[in-house]
C-alpha cells in the first residue's frame, strides 16, 4: 500500500472514532457480555440446528412459511466482499462493500422465536474494518458492538428473533464510515415470519407462491470538472471525494439490486397468472415509494411488521429510510409489469425500476379491454373541454 493510501486509511479510522455513532468497540466489552450469557447459551444445546445456504437477491432461500416444530438455531455464513462493480449501462464503476458479494446482501428468513447464528467473515484480502447491525436484534447496537472485525478475522453472533417482520441489517463501523459503508452496498434484510405464517387483518392465513427481495440503494459517485464520473484505484482513494458528494444529499444513482437494469429485461423477475408473489423491499438510507404499474398491493406491511394488520389494495406504499417492507400481490393478467420507486425522477433518470414478466394463456377482457382500438379521431368525438362552472 502506498503512502497516499495509508494516510487515507488512517483518516478513515480517525473519522470512524468520532462521537456520532462512535466505534462500537468502545461501547460494550464483548468478553464481559459473552461470559455473562454462557449459561443461557448452554440452554440452546438441545435445539435443532439448521444451516441455510443464502441466495443472491432478488432470489430467496427455501423456507417454510409456517414453522415446523419448535424454535431452531438457524445458521448463516456471510463473507464480506470488497470489490469494484459496474452500476449502469455506461460502464460507471465504484468500489463497493458488500455482504455476500451482492448489493443488497441476501435476505435471511427465520421464524419468531428462532435464533439467528451468523458467522461473519472479513477476508484478509479486504482493506476495511467491518461489522453488522441487525435492526431485528436486541442490544449491543444490534450486534454492531460485538462484531467488529479486521481483515483476516471472523466472528459468530447469535441473537433471538423476537419480533416478526422485515428488518434491515447493515454495516455500522462508526462515524462517517457508517453511511459510507451503507451507500457503498453494505445492507440487506432479515425476514422474521410469525410461527403460524402471515395473516390478513381478520386473522386468516396468507400464502405466497414466490418471494423476491428488492434492495434499493442510493450511490454517490463523484464527478470531475467536466461532469464525468471519476474512477479510483481503491476504496481509500475514493473516500474524500465520496464523502463530499454524500454531503450534497444528491445521489448519482438510485438503483434496485446494485445497478441500473439489474432487474429489467433478461434479468426480470418472473411469475404466472394466478400466483401470489411476496415482494420484500428495503432502503437502508433514504425513503422510497414502491409502485407496481398494472397491479396493486393486495396486502401491504409498509412498516414491515407482521404483528400489525396489513393495509389492503394500495397503489403505492411507503418504505421509510432504514427499514424494509413487504407486499403481497396475486397476478391477474399476463404481460410485463414495472415495479419502481414512484419518485419518477429516481426511477426513470437514476435507475430505481424493475420488471416482472408474468406468463399466462388468456387475457382477462373483463378487467381491461379496448372497445375502440387506437385510430384517427372520429368526427363524432367531442373536443369540448369541461365547463368551469
Amino acid at each position: 500500500m502506498n503512502v497516499l493510501k495509508t494516510s487515507l486509511l488512517a483518516a478513515a479510522i480517525a473519522l470512524a472514532a468520532s462521537p456520532l455513532l462512535s466505534s462500537p468497540a468502545q461501547a460494550v466489552d464483548a468478553k464481559d457480555l459473552v461470559n455473562a450469557t454462557l449459561s443461557d447459551a448452554s440452554d440452546l444445546a438441545n435445539l435443532p440446528r439448521q444451516h441455510v445456504e443464502l441466495k443472491r437477491p432478488p432470489f430467496v432461500h427455501d423456507h417454510d412459511q409456517v414453522a415446523k416444530g419448535g424454535p431452531k438455531v438457524i445458521q448463516f455464513t456471510l463473507p464480506i466482499v470488497e470489490k469494484e462493480i459496474v452500476i449502469d449501462g455506461q460502464g460507471t464503476t465504484m468500489h463497493a462493500m458488500t455482504f455476500g458479494g451482492s448489493v443488497p446482501g441476501p435476505l435471511m428468513v427465520v421464524h419468531e422465536g428462532d435464533y439467528v447464528e451468523l458467522t461473519l467473515v472479513n477476508p484478509a484480502t479486504n482493506s476495511m474494518v467491518h461489522n453488522i447491525d441487525f435492526h431485528a436484534a436486541t442490544g449491543a447496537l444490534g450486534g454492531g458492538d460485538l462484531t467488529v472485525i479486521q481483515p483476516g478475522e471472523e466472528v459468530v453472533l447469535r441473537w433471538k428473533a423476537t419480533r416478526p417482520g422485515t428488518f434491515v441489517y447493515h454495516c455500522a463501523p462508526g462515524g462517517p464510515m457508517t453511511p459510507w459503508h451503507v451507500v457503498s452496498g453494505m445492507q440487506g434484510t432479515v425476514m422474521v415470519l410469525p410461527r403460524d405464517g402471515l395473516k390478513d387483518g381478520d386473522g386468516k392465513p396468507l400464502h405466497y407462491d414466490r418471494a423476491y427481495y428488492v434492495g434499493e440503494t442510493d450511490f454517490y459517485v463523484p464527478r470531475d470538472a467536466d461532469g464525468n464520473f471519476k474512477t479510483y484505484g481503491s476504496h481509500a482513494e475514493a473516500l474524500p471525494d465520496t464523502l463530499a458528494t454524500m454531503k450534497s444529499l444528491t445521489p448519482s444513482h438510485v438503483v434496485f439490486n446494485g445497478a441500473v437494469g439489474a432487474l429489467t429485461g433478461e434479468h426480470a423477475m418472473t411469475s404466472k397468472v394466478g400466483e401470489t408473489v411476496l415482494l420484500v423491499h428495503s432502503q437502508a438510507n433514504r425513503d422510497s415509494r414502491p409502485h407496481l404499474i398494472g397491479g396493486h398491493g393486495d396486502y401491504v406491511w409498509e412498516e414491515g411488521k407482521f404483528n400489525n394488520a396489513p393495509a389492503k389494495d394500495l397503489e403505492t406504499w411507503f418504505i421509510r429510510g432504514g427499514s424494509a417492507g413487504a407486499a403481497l400481490y396475486t397476478f391477474r393478467q399476463p404481460g410485463l409489469y414495472v415495479y419502481l420507486n414512484h419518485n419518477l425522477i429516481e426511477a426513470v433518470l437514476l435507475g430505481a425500476a424493475a420488471h416482472i414478466k408474468v406468463d399466462g394463456d388468456k387475457w382477462n377482457h373483463d378487467l381491461m379491454t379496448t372497445p375502440s382500438p387506437a385510430g384517427p379521431i372520429k368526427a363524432s368525438t367531442s373536443l369540448a373541454l369541461p365547463a368551469d362552472k
